[in-house]
């Protein structure tokens, strides 16, 4: 069972593994550590007691890994702790718990979470009641984990498209995709914006695989000549279409440059924006229309 010790301990910092460790914006790292500068520590972290010990650790820490990062860039070896007395699996649901309550947390360390809770054979049904979401939130999520769909969780994190959405383009075939789009124009699920933004992703998806930050999917480790000179030609496509929009832009800015040009000369035009409170430009035009661009 969970019982947590009511006496403080202190503990050192290379006792402690952080068996699950999650990424922080630099500004809410450098506002835990100014508030342990200041104030010192307001809460004890909250570690576990290692079944078996691995090096210098001897326990694992259920919840603070900021206390602790902010407790080592100040220069500290030691750092108070609650120890509970938990396996593995409960603690990992205490600390996914904890991080909920909390008013700032990052929704992916949630879902991925929401995997390792799967792995501990937790049900859909127990995680869901534990960490106050629906069942099919929860069943809908662990699908997507199952699939290694790195690219849909992450939208779904955002609010590009909703979960439902997501679930059915996992399970869909190539040509099956376009219907569950479809489906969901008509349900009003994905409009406008929403809808560019799923298509877009579902190419990502087809060209760079189901997960994040790889250019080819997961299978080619080993990409091929072939491979490469593909990705290469794609990119030097890419980069001929950016000169010649950058061309056709200069090419109108130039003349709509000479065109106001002339009709800032012409003393008619100049009387009617003057009748119309329009005589004045702001000072970058006017400085670029009174040059004499190069033929």
């Amino acid at each position: 069972m969970d019982a947590t010790t009511k006496r403080i301990s202190l503990l050192s910092l290379d006792a402690i593994k952080v068996t699950n460790p999650r990424t922080r914006g630099k500004k809410s790292f450098r506002d835990i550590v100014d508030s342990i500068e200041s104030v010192g520590l307001k809460r004890p972290i909250t570690v576990r007691k290692r079944e078996v010990d691995e090096g210098a650790f001897t326990h694992d820490l259920v919840c603070g890994q900021g206390r602790i990062e902010a407790f080592r860039l100040l220069g500290q070896t030691e750092i108070p702790v609650f120890v509970i007395e938990a396996t593995k699996a409960e603690a990992l649901l205490k600390g996914l718990v904890e991080n909920c309550a909390r008013r700032y947390h990052t929704a992916y360390d949630l879902l991925r979470d929401i995997g390792r809770l799967k792995e501990s054979n937790y049900t859909d049904a127990d995680i869901a009641a534990k960490i106050g979401l629906s069942t099919e939130y929860v069943r809908g999520i662990a699908r997507l984990l199952s699939k290694g769909e790195q690219r849909l969780l992450r939208a779904v994190d955002s609010g590009q498209i909703p979960l439902s959405v997501a679930v059915d383009i996992a399970l869909a075939d190539e040509p099956g995709i376009q219907a569950v789009l479809q489906l969901a124009y008509k349900k009003n699920q994905l409009r406008g914006h929403k809808l560019a933004i799923a298509r877009r992703l579902i190419e990502n998806r087809r060209r760079r695989g189901k997960g994040l930050g790889t250019f080819l999917p997961e299978r080619a480790k080993n990409p091929s000549a072939a491979a490469l000179m593909k990705a290469f030609k794609a990119d030097t496509d890419r980069k001929r279409i950016l000169v010649r929009k950058a061309d056709a832009a200069r090419n109108r800015l130039l003349f709509v440059t000479h065109a106001l040009r002339q009709l800032m000369a012409e003393e008619a035009f100049q009387d009617v924006v003057r009748a119309e409170g329009l005589d004045t430009l702001p000072r970058n035009l006017a400085a670029r229309i009174s040059r004499v661009e190069p033929a």
